[in-house]
């Protein structure tokens, strides 16, 4: 039931003063059934004897019969594929149980059931409450709604930011012992982790080609799995990947980041427009020259070079104006 070369109590394994999680290989439930089914077999037989023979004496021996079939069947319990089972009876933690199956143990051992398998959170989610008649039954199912975290990026600007964190379980010892709830845990622990980080970047990186939460949001989610590693280490969970799933400004600025977004863009392509443009005048002057088709004078390649600018730089299309000799 324990490792070798493992410390160990009388309340499971423990290394460096946390419990950690040890197997247990409990009785199979196959193999007492069979006496359970004879307990109450008993317990029948002896009230139907006593009830014929008025007899009190097999009925005052069905009575412990009834109640050893009744422990028996608190001993019962099943393990689903990916899920466990962590036994601890009268405060001593036993074991925990992953093989699947039915299985008996001593009927006054606490089973606690334990998920193993890969669960999705993400942030800011809520399930609203299902919405039920009088008799109970769940007319509505809750709407799961979304609100983002509102932080603070490296700049100060309010931005609206969630991730998914994909986790599991990967020790039920330190699940159940080193926290309190171990599924809230990892959403409030998944927040933090997540605010602090959003506030060691920019929303866009002012140099190109920087790190941001908009331009890197592979290396972002990375980053956030490994802090996300050293928080949730104690409680028994393995983060197995996150993402940032939203990201936006906060209303309250949106519009403004939305027009310098647009003037960045504009005074980009402007910028092009122009390179090109010079390029064009350059190369038709230098053609003009190779070519001998016209000479120019200073004054005259400075009006040359003005009006193909404004040409090829303008919006609208060119008006031109043809000179008659008058």
């Amino acid at each position: 039931m324990v490792e070798p070369n493992v410390p160990a109590t009388s309340s499971g394994l423990v290394l460096d003063g946390k419990f950690h999680e040890g197997p247990f290989r409990p009785f199979s439930g196959w193999l007492l059934a069979p006496v359970s089914i004879a307990l109450l077999g008993g317990a029948v037989l002896l009230v139907v004897t006593a009830a014929r023979h008025s007899e009190p004496l097999p009925g005052l021996l069905a009575v412990p019969c009834g109640i050893l079939f009744l422990l028996s069947l608190c001993g019962y319990f099943i393990v689903n594929p990916n899920e466990s089972r962590a036994l601890v009876l009268f405060g001593h933690y036993r074991g925990t149980v992953r093989a699947i199956g039915l299985h008996w143990t001593n009927p006054f051992t606490i089973k606690r059931h334990i998920t193993l398998r890969v669960r999705t959170f993400e942030t800011g989610a809520q399930q609203a409450p299902n919405v039920t008649d009088a008799g109970g039954k769940v007319v509505q199912e809750g709407v799961r709604t979304r609100h983002p975290l509102k932080v603070n990026d490296l700049d100060g600007n309010p931005i609206e930011i969630s991730a998914v964190v994909v986790w599991r379980v990967v020790d039920t010892a330190e699940a159940i012992f080193a926290v309190d709830n171990y599924e809230r845990y990892v959403e409030i622990q998944s927040e933090a982790a997540l605010r602090n980080l959003a506030s060691h970047y920019h929303y866009d990186s002012p140099e190109p080609g920087g790190t941001s939460l908009r331009g890197s949001t592979d290396l972002i989610g990375l980053r956030l799995k490994d802090e996300l590693d050293g928080r949730l280490r104690g409680a028994g969970v393995e983060v197995l990947e996150s993402r940032i799933s939203s990201l936006s400004y906060a209303p309250e600025i949106a519009a403004a980041m939305l027009q310098r977004q647009q003037a960045t863009a504009v005074v980009a392509a402007r910028q092009k427009i122009v390179e090109g443009a010079v390029g064009m005048v350059e190369l038709a002057m230098e053609q003009i020259a190779a070519k001998g088709i016209a000479t120019f004078t200073a004054e005259q390649k400075a009006e040359m070079v003005t009006n193909l600018l404004v040409v090829l730089v303008s919006e609208r299309g060119a008006q031109p104006v043809v000179s008659a000799g008058v």
